[in-house]
């Protein structure tokens, strides 16, 4: 069980560390909302006929069918959509470290919706981890202007990591209550590519495609390994060990995409960021580590 639970928490870090460089081929000549019709449209398709071949049972009650809708709401549309606006106004270590305080807002949702315990170990290896991340970027952070649009951008990320977190909850809840990861998934990804469809409709931008290889390489990555494969371990993950140390995964996946552009774009790295690495390594270690 601890194996699997270490595979599925590196699968979810490696494979949405490597989804920021992915999501850069996304922006572009396709407006944000029809890219996330496209990305999660597609992994919804792949899932329902994955459950159709294998024989998973897909009929669920209406007050089942409600929540995996919240999951949609939550997980799979509104939060990627306002993260992909803040883009536009703050750098991205800003953006990745306000998406790491998702950590915190796991351990406070969890404790007000699920009645979870709050762990001190969890709260102490998250300040780490965030303290890490803040650190790594710190060159970003210390530039940040007081402009309307900076804040707006701040507010706009808290918002959406905020909204991540209550899908984590609700994924938990779906859980606890006997609902399978796949299966839900699976109808949440379509519940959210039906709200971003809807959305994309009102706001009246055209649902055009970029044929380039890259746009299309870039979405086949995204829906495959970034919703199918990565949400499906986390979220898995979240069910066994708890929202707020899953959570923890958030924290990593910068050091991922710093590493990849270490790799692919001649990232270098200081003394500062490297400290802040072993931060993070060390924030991690606290509160995945066995206790003593």
């Amino acid at each position: 069980m601890y194996t699997h639970s270490v595979s599925l928490y590196l699968a979810a870090v490696l494979i949405w560390g490597s989804t920021w460089f992915a999501i850069r081929f996304q922006l572009g000549i396709v407006a944000e909302e029809v890219s996330l019709v496209y990305r999660f449209a597609l992994a919804a398709v792949i899932l329902l006929l994955f459950c159709l071949l294998t024989g998973r049972p897909l009929k669920y009650s209406r007050v089942q069918h409600g929540y995996m809708a919240l999951l949609g709401l939550f997980l799979f549309s509104t939060n990627y959509l306002v993260f992909y606006w803040a883009t536009g106004l703050l750098t991205s270590g800003i953006i990745a470290l306000l998406f790491s305080t998702v950590i915190l807002l796991n351990i406070v949702n969890g404790a007000l919706f699920l009645g979870s315990r709050v762990s001190a170990r969890v709260v102490i290896g998250a300040a780490i981890g965030i303290g890490g991340i803040a650190t790594v970027f710190w060159s970003e952070v210390s530039a940040v202007d007081a402009s309307a649009d900076t804040w707006r951008g701040l507010w706009m990320c808290l918002g959406a990591t905020w909204l991540a977190s209550v899908g984590n909850i609700i994924s938990a809840r779906n859980q606890r209550a006997g609902m399978p990861v796949i299966q839900t998934n699976a109808w949440g990804m379509s519940y959210g590519a039906a709200i971003m469809f809807v959305y994309a409709l009102f706001s009246g931008v055209p649902f055009n495609f970029d044929p380039a290889p890259a746009y299309t390489v870039s979405l086949l990555y995204l829906a495959l390994f970034g919703s199918i494969l990565a949400f499906g371990s986390y979220l898995t993950l979240v069910g066994r060990i708890g929202a707020d140390r899953a959570a923890y995964a958030a924290v990593l996946f910068p050091v991922i995409a710093l590493g990849l552009s270490t790799l692919f774009e001649d990232y270098q790295w200081t003394p500062r960021a490297g400290f802040g690495f072993l931060l993070v390594l060390l924030g991690n270690y606290v509160v995945l580590g066995k206790s003593r």
